[in-house]
């Protein structure tokens, strides 16, 4: 049984390729430094199978690769290609899917960020009253001690805009999302609030679509656009839902998203305005 993004497991398979080439070795020359099957290092490269997190670490070694940034992306997209992983995430592995973990792997690990959303707070911005609003009403019924996991998860995910280097975010959302009364008067004021607080973060831009903008391309649904900064062909676009994901890796996707998200930043209000507006639905506006 195949795991993950197909396309993701080939992806990290040229790249663990052209790092062999850079060191000089043949893929014979590998297999007999690894004590492998020469057969196993091209179904690595070629991505007709998983690998194994030990098993890029001894490729990694092998390679002579050294770059920390870079050998910690690769290992992240070990488990995005079907090999697992050990982030904090990996401790809520029974209950979110194997693809909401991957979609949390490739956030902790991309340089940069760009989200549109037209119907509710994305993750990264929510406050844990708004999160476990939206969490209860996505999935009605749910059990208590499931629901505070799940807002547990979408809270840690924060932590990568406060990381040591953290993720550069760009988020557009449309008004809708400031006026859709989630959780109440108390959590929307509070929710508004904690918006205006984080947009001025210096890595954060966050701009507002107004009503008065009209139609526009990203009406079709909300996306996110990972990037990584060190390896640009690893870019992805992903269709976020509340516990599963899909991900769009073709350059004709990326293309896409990448000039719908510049068109819509154009049509949306600046920052400053942004945060003026958020203040005006905040009193009422």
């Amino acid at each position: 049984m195949q795991h993950g993004p197909v396309v993701r497991r080939r992806k990290l398979g040229e790249e663990l390729r052209r790092l062999r080439h850079g060191a000089g070795l043949t893929s014979r020359d590998a297999a007999r430094l690894l004590g492998w099957h020469q057969s196993k290092v091209s179904r690595i490269e070629t991505g007709a199978s998983g690998v194994r997190p030990g098993d890029v670490t001894r490729l990694l070694d092998a390679y002579g690769v050294d770059d920390a940034q870079l050998r910690s992306l690769l290992q992240a997209l070990v488990g995005s290609a079907g090999g697992g992983g050990n982030g904090w995430w990996h401790a809520y592995r029974g209950l979110i899917p194997p693809q909401y973990r991957d979609f949390i792997s490739l956030e902790s690990q991309a340089g940069a960020a760009r989200t549109l959303e037209t119907s509710v707070v994305p993750g990264l911005l929510q406050t844990a009253d708004y999160a476990r609003a939206v969490t209860r009403s996505s999935l009605d019924g749910l059990p208590p001690a499931q629901l505070d996991s799940l807002v547990e998860v979408r809270l840690a995910r924060q932590g990568v805009l406060h990381a040591r280097r953290p993720l550069h975010l760009s988020a557009v959302l449309d008004e809708a999302v400031l006026r859709r009364g989630v959780g109440g008067p108390q959590v929307m004021r509070n929710q508004l609030n904690h918006l205006a607080d984080v947009a001025q973060l210096p890595h954060v831009q966050l701009q507002l679509l107004p009503f008065d903008a009209g139609s526009y391309i990203g009406l079709t649904g909300p996306f996110v656009i990972f990037s990584f900064p060190t390896i640009s062909d690893l870019d992805v676009v992903v269709l976020d839902h509340l516990t599963s994901s899909l991900y769009l890796e073709r350059r004709e996707d990326l293309e896409a998203y990448s000039s719908a998200f510049r068109t819509m930043q154009a049509h949306a209000l600046s920052p400053e305005r942004s945060l003026d507006l958020i203040a005006a639905v905040g009193r009422g506006g």
